[in-house]
């Protein structure tokens, strides 16, 4: 299949850093790549603000309109959220189709969502996103056919009719309550059942579902490409004292996602307000990976998660050239593909909790297995001995503070 040629316009305004401006391009194009397309040419324009008609200014649309001719460009993408009139006036004016960032990022959520829900999440964030901008769009959007940013979820192609869209976004409201409603009552049983639960969360293309696979011996989707898992998954996993805990592994975060993505895969970060402990993975060989660590924090907060415990995951130290200073602690550095390094992750994972935690010590009955199954799997046990005088374990860990067998450690210390 032919990859659609397309060319990046992009406003640098004077309150942007160069290194971070350079890096979003980076980015954009990486994205660009990832929904299908390749890009040929990079425009960009130093302004005090971008241009309220056409985003960028009049005088360099000549300029544009010449490479679109030599290159056979067949979509332009603006780095920046474009206004519907801007998207409207940039199309008609150099008479090719006009995306912006949002709308890639919508396209490629749209052909990677696998679950029900993740599928009616993309679909609502791109016709709530559509519907403003349709008024004029409907016959650039007919007339050029299918291609990048006109996709919705399973390919099909997205609806451009007013109404249709109105009717569709109340459907899929209602749709998702049910969903949402599911996915609660799943999780409560969780809860109930009183499973400690670990979420990866970084930005995307960190080595998340790499790492996710290798700790939980599993087969999610790995692949170098951003955005390669948005369905969260969950797995167990078992560190060297015998606890276990679930792990679950999230969509990447992203600078300048749509709103209308972050307010759509609320239900799926909802995953990481209800961990009990985080692994924020960052990939350390990354030339940006201050920007993208303060972004994944950022969103963190937003959601309601800072206060949960942390562990910063300094993966790919495999690939770093330079001395590497960590910004964030406790943090390891490792390589997911390294066996060693996983190990050491888990018995790193152990230490922050037992920091976390209380410490414990209890008599139990040799022929209470089932307390000391339980002990054993939801507990960090440090020392087990067996006292034959009075057939009983000592049994010494870490327990934490709001787990149901608190009071059982307690009475029987």
């Amino acid at each position: 299949m032919s990859k659609e040629k397309i060319l990046i316009i992009a406003v640098k305004k004077p309150n942007q850093q160069d290194d971070l401006f350079e890096s979003s391009l980076q980015e954009l194009i990486s994205l660009a790549d990832t929904a299908g397309g390749e890009v040929l040419e990079v425009v960009t324009q130093n302004r005090e603000r971008i241009h309220s008609a056409f985003y960028i200014g009049e005088g360099k649309m000549a300029e544009i309109k010449e490479i679109i001719d030599q290159l056979d460009i067949e979509l332009i993408i603006a780095n920046d959220e474009l206004s519907a009139s801007q998207s409207r006036n940039l199309s008609q004016f150099l008479n090719t189709r006009v995306i912006d960032r949002s709308q890639l990022i919508l396209d490629i959520f749209a052909g990677r969502a696998r679950t029900k829900e993740g599928k009616l999440q993309v679909e609502l964030a791109q016709l709530e996103y559509l519907l403003p901008r349709l008024r004029g769009q409907g016959v650039a959007l007919s007339r050029l056919g299918g291609g990048i940013g006109t996709r919705g979820p399973g390919e099909t192609k997205l609806e451009t009719d007013r109404r249709h869209i109105s009717r569709r976004i109340d459907d899929i409201k209602r749709g998702l309550k049910q969903v949402v409603k599911q996915r609660n009552q799943y999780r409560k049983r969780r809860k109930t059942n009183d499973v400690f639960q670990i979420a990866i969360v970084g930005y995307t293309n960190a080595g998340k579902s790499t790492l996710f696979n290798r700790l939980t011996n599993s087969e999610s989707l790995e692949e170098n490409k951003l955005f390669a898992t948005l369905d969260p998954l969950t797995r167990k996993i078992h560190f060297p004292s015998g606890f276990e805990s679930l792990l679950t592994d999230t969509v990447g975060f992203i600078q300048h996602l749509p709103t209308t993505l972050i307010a759509a895969f609320r239900s799926t970060l909802e995953e990481v307000k209800e961990a009990d402990f985080i692994l924020h993975v960052v990939d350390s060989s990354h030339p940006d990976h201050e920007q993208h660590q303060k972004t994944v924090i950022r969103l963190l907060e937003e959601l309601d998660s800072s206060t949960i415990p942390m562990l910063t995951v300094y993966n790919k130290k495999d690939l770093l050239e330079k001395d590497f200073i960590p910004m964030n602690h406790p943090y390891i550095m490792i390589s997911a593909y390294n066996n060693e390094d996983l190990l050491r992750l888990r018995e790193k994972v152990e230490e922050v909790l037992k920091e976390e935690w209380e410490s414990y010590q209890i008599r139990v009955k040799a022929d209470n297995g089932q307390l000391l199954n339980r002990l054993g799997h939801e507990t960090i046990i440090t020392e087990k001995k067996f006292d034959n005088e009075t057939e009983t374990y000592v049994v010494s860990g870490y327990i934490r503070m709001d787990h149901p067998l608190q009071g059982t450690v307690k009475e029987k210390a």
